[in-house]
């Protein structure tokens, strides 16, 4: 007994040890691609020259203010400052990463990296410091192009970031905290993120360590190619809390190929004001799920308006690719080059369409924007609202519509109307009086939501309307 009891222990120790090589052996090794692709990679130094009375004016103080005070308003002391006691300069610098994309000198890296700054070092693998200048920068996908004139540099390999997929092992290299050519891993947790204010980029998410000084910096695949380009991370605490963004390369490397041929991005232009199709405005317009972007306003004289978007439009396949989200829509409008025709699958009044538009060139400003509203105040039941026409001044500004005066307790106000607003079109009926206001309320179907658009402090959007027995 005590003889078969030692030879199960044994067997247990060889079955834990097998399991324990064979885990170790599914683990990736990261050392060849670290060695291979560390030179390629670059360490970002700013300096930003201040001018000290700025500070001063902000508080309302004269610039003669005595040396010794200066400290309570933000300003150092003069020790050891050059310029003397009465220097009128301080400086400000900021770290990052970026990585060489050719060998004769260009390098990527983030715009918030360089924004704003007077100087910018280049620090190599091999410890050379070389100034680099911008050759441009992009503030919506959050990208900049550097040249430092050297030449036979290392250089990455670029990647397909399309072909990335969820679960893949990834590698970042860069310089947190200062802390040069820090190697973290992890896995990709998402893509096609959209964050908020971030209009033109479908950012990778991956639970890669990155903290400031990583910003910038290169992500790459198991194969050492250049997938993404570390840019932000989500935190509470200001620094890494397991949820990172990357840009991805294949858009990095249009913006870069812009930047190095004419210094500036042009973007695709649609020019319509979209919202998120919540699970009311999806039963009220008829859809299986909610799912696209709802048009709630086609700008005037746009490429929208051309090639025939209508309001109340859902935007459900851009040139091919799905549209799921509302913020989907954006970045697919801006990859697009301007000029060319896209093809554009709707759902109007139930019915499927296909629209070909020639897609124009992004104006200042978004050509495709987010409506400032939120679904979770939508709920809907019957109207129950007191509305009038519009003056003449009103009309002139906003159209047509009626003018919501008054909403009482009930369906309006459980619908989310509010006074001031000016409703224009319910259940695909346009409104140019109370006449038609009241003609079309009549007509409307019971216990079914109803899509109504309004427009509320100048911008257009949806909410659904549920009309109760």
């Amino acid at each position: 007994m005590t003889q078969l009891f030692r030879s199960f222990s044994v067997l247990a120790a060889l079955l834990v040890a097998c399991f324990s090589l064979s885990a170790h052996a599914d683990l990736p090794d990261f050392r060849e691609l670290v060695k291979e692709t560390s030179p390629a990679v670059v360490n970002i130094s700013t300096v930003q020259h201040v001018d000290q009375r700025n500070t001063l004016r902000r508080y309302g103080l004269p610039d003669d203010v005595p040396e010794i005070f200066r400290h309570f308003f933000g300003q150092p002391m003069p020790y050891g400052n050059p310029q003397g006691p009465r220097g009128r300069q301080q400086e400000k610098s900021s770290l990052g990463s970026g990585f060489i994309i050719s060998d004769d000198g260009y390098i990527l890296t983030n715009n918030h990296v360089i924004r704003e700054a007077d100087e910018i070092i280049v620090r190599l693998n091999d410890r050379r410091e070389l100034d680099a200048q911008v050759i441009g920068a992009d503030e919506s996908s959050d990208l900049a192009l550097l040249k430092v004139e050297a030449e036979d540099l290392p250089t990455v390999e670029l990647g397909d970031s399309d072909k990335l997929e969820v679960g893949e092992w990834v590698v970042a290299i860069g310089s947190p905290f200062g802390f040069d050519y820090s190697v973290t891993a992890g896995i990709v947790s998402a893509k096609g993120r959209n964050l908020p204010n971030e209009n033109y980029v479908p950012f990778i998410q991956t639970d890669v360590a990155i903290n400031p000084g990583n910003s910038g910096g290169p992500l790459f695949n198991l194969d050492g190619e250049v997938v993404g380009i570390n840019s932000q991370i989500y935190t509470r605490s200001g620094g890494f809390m397991g949820v990172s963004f990357a840009i991805p390369m294949n858009v990095a490397m249009n913006v870069a190929d812009q930047l190095k041929e004419k210094g500036k991005v042009s973007r695709g232009w649609l020019g319509v004001v979209i919202q998120e199709v919540n699970k009311e405005l999806a039963e009220s317009f008829g859809l299986d799920k909610a799912a696209g972007a709802l048009v709630a306003q086609v700008v005037p004289d746009s490429p929208a308006e051309a090639g025939g978007l209508e309001n109340g439009d859902i935007i459900t396949h851009f040139n091919g690719n799905e549209i799921y989200l509302s913020s989907d829509l954006p970045h697919q409008v801006g990859r697009v080059k301007p000029g060319t025709e896209a093809k554009v699958k709707v759902v109007r009044n139930g019915k499927r369409k296909l629209l070909n538009i020639r897609i124009g060139n992004l104006p200042d400003g978004d050509g495709v924007v987010l409506a400032n509203h939120d679904p979770q105040q939508s709920q809907s039941n019957r109207l129950g609202v007191v509305v009038a026409d519009l003056s003449d001044a009103q009309r002139k500004q906003l159209g047509d519509g009626v003018l919501v005066k008054e909403v009482k307790q009930g369906p309006a106000a459980f619908a989310g109307l509010v006074s001031g607003d000016v409703i224009t079109m319910i259940y695909g009926e346009s409104i140019r009086s109370v006449e038609d206001f009241e003609k079309v309320s009549k007509a409307l179907p019971k216990n079914r939501s109803v899509p109504m658009r309004i427009v509320r402090r100048g911008a257009a959007m949806f909410i659904p309307l549920r009309i109760a027995e």
